[in-house]
């Protein structure tokens, strides 16, 4: 009886309407790099992304060339650079939750800019071992933030996620080896230069990543 009674019930029955403008919004990408807020979250991305890829392949080389370490010692260098990104990466959450994502990128920033600056200005060896912490530090959390302020709700979320990492991964990819071509022509010091440019930047559009609704449509 109830298999006979079930077959009369049309199709459907008991799913939410989905209008047509609602329908076609659904199949309609958004174009998220027309998004001037997606663009500057990309561009602080692209620097603290950068940061972080410059470190990973040029600090130890830096040490022993520019600042006369030994490959040891550049390379336990550079491990106190990635346990300075490990310890604020686990910390993070809490200074979010407590200072937002502007203030924490913003200090971020500058602390990553300030020990940059150490090492690629400064004379004296141990104080550029120093500051590659505070390098550490400052580009601890610069790509989760970016990607949590591109996921904020509404529309288009994840294709803002999408966009962002690609620019990330971008950075991480080929800033490198870009910065060893220009390090090749003007010394690997001078090549920094453009990172402690872009990190500076990013310290100042960090509004950009303030935490963003979009309002729902309406019809």
């Amino acid at each position: 009886m109830i298999v006979r009674f079930w077959k009369h019930i049309p199709e459907g029955t008991g799913r939410a309407g989905q209008s047509p403008q609602t329908a076609e919004a659904a199949d309609r990408p958004a174009n998220v790099w027309n998004d001037p807020r997606v663009l500057l979250i990309g561009l602080i991305v692209f620097a603290m992304a950068l940061s972080e890829g410059a470190a990973n392949d040029w600090l130890p080389i830096l040490m022993v060339d520019e600042h006369g370490f030994s490959q040891a010692s550049g390379s336990l260098i550079f491990v106190a650079f990635a346990a300075a990104m490990t310890i604020v990466r686990f910390g993070g959450g809490q200074l979010l939750r407590r200072f937002g994502r502007v203030t924490v990128m913003r200090l971020c920033a500058c602390l990553g800019a300030l020990g940059i600056a150490f090492v690629v200005f400064g004379s004296h060896p141990a104080l550029a071992a120093a500051a590659v912490f505070l390098w550490g530090i400052g580009a601890s959390l610069g790509f989760p933030v970016a990607l949590s302020a591109a996921g904020d709700g509404g529309e288009g979320a994840a294709e803002r996620v999408k966009a962002v990492a690609i620019i990330g991964y971008v950075a991480m990819l080929v800033g490198p080896p870009m910065l060893g071509f220009l390090g090749a022509a003007h010394g690997l010091r001078s090549a920094m230069l453009l990172v402690l440019a872009l990190v500076l930047v990013a310290a100042v559009i960090a509004p950009a990543l303030r935490t963003h609704v979009t309002p729902p449509p309406r019809f």
